[in-house]
């Protein structure tokens, strides 16, 4: 079992989690989401342990933007939230560790995640709902 604590955005809980030393924690960079990490600065997240994967969460973001955000925060890892295709998660496979989302509920298709295999590490599952995110 793997823990990953998503959503932080201010200092304090940052550094606090940090000392948790949890597997994963994320960090969203989506501007619809009012967890977004917009204006945090990335000596922030000097805090986190190596020994902890730092996680940019993106929705429908394009490679350029993703692989900046990368370099500026020092991510070893994406969480792709959206819509994303196979060969875009492929982008990145092999660079950083790419976690593909899908939102799930009655009417989901687990015969897609075949399309994925080969080009993201892990899958989460998450509750489907309108926002993105559950």
């Amino acid at each position: 079992m793997k823990i990953k604590v998503c959503g932080l955005k201010q200092p304090g809980n940052i550094s606090a989690v940090a000392a948790l030393a949890p597997d994963y924690m994320g960090f969203i960079c989506y501007g619809a989401s009012p967890r977004y990490i917009d204006g945090l600065a990335a000596s922030e997240l000097a805090a986190v342990p190596a020994s902890v994967i730092k996680t940019g969460v993106f929705v429908n973001e394009t490679a350029e933007n993703i692989c900046s955000l990368i370099q500026q925060y020092g991510f070893n890892a994406v969480q792709l939230h959206g819509n994303e295709t196979p060969e875009f998660c492929a982008q990145f496979k092999g660079k950083v560790i790419v976690l593909k989302a899908f939102g799930v509920d009655e009417t989901f298709h687990f015969e897609q995640l075949k399309h994925y295999a080969n080009h993201v590490d892990y899958f989460l599952f998450d509750t489907k709902t309108d926002l993105h995110g559950g």
